[in-house]
């Protein structure tokens, strides 16, 4: 389990802020610290001892996986393969989003931060992969630190085109079903037209 606190601002009052008064607009500041926790799954590879540095490989799930319990965690992708047997040349960490949430930058990239901390890790060839849910939470991480990421795989996810701006300099493999009864193709489709406009690899 991985806790974390961060800081954001608003409108709590301090002290040397203008007194909010009746009909009238003033400036104020929230100071707080909020408390963040998540459940993941971490996968070491078998000769992790043996190397000084390792790729890793963050996975997010979709959004029939959220809640307190691990085990759904292991129902598609890496940790899937992972807990059938197979085995990986990289570290793997597949966070598991609470219940009635959604994946938010600010909470991966601290769980991010800690792991890279505490481990073994190939700063240069970090990368995300979702699907669903965890294909819009890969688009939206990477745009929120896309200086982090080696790769991005989005799997039938989306998000905001002007990202591509942002997004343009990252090798991108995109999968998304012609069929997909839940996220049109076209989310993922519109994303990819804005990163070949912004001459992105993808």
């Amino acid at each position: 389990m991985f806790f974390a606190c961060m800081s954001s601002l608003g409108g709590a009052f301090a002290a040397d802020e203008p007194k909010p008064e009746p009909g009238k607009q003033v400036p104020q500041r929230l100071d707080r610290v909020v408390r963040v926790t998540l459940r993941y799954l971490l996968y070491l590879p078998p000769e992790y001892a043996q190397k000084d540095s390792w790729p890793l490989m963050l996975f997010l799930h979709g959004a029939g996986e959220r809640g307190d319990n691990l085990e759904r965690v292991k129902v598609h992708g890496p940790p899937k393969l992972i807990a059938a047997g197979k085995q990986f040349p990289f570290i793997v960490v597949s966070p598991q989003c609470p219940a009635n949430r959604w994946w938010q930058p600010e909470d991966l990239t601290a769980l991010l931060d800690e792991i890279v901390e505490k481990y073994k890790v190939d700063k240069e060839r970090i990368w995300v992969t979702g699907l669903s849910m965890g294909g819009f939470g890969t688009w939206s991480l990477a745009a929120a630190t896309p200086e982090r990421f080696a790769a991005l795989v989005p799997i039938c996810g989306g998000g905001d085109p002007i990202w591509a701006k942002r997004l343009y300099q990252i090798p991108i493999w995109v999968f998304h079903g012609a069929k997909d009864p839940v996220v049109p193709l076209e989310r993922s489709a519109k994303m990819v037209e804005a990163l070949k406009q912004a001459g992105g690899n993808v």
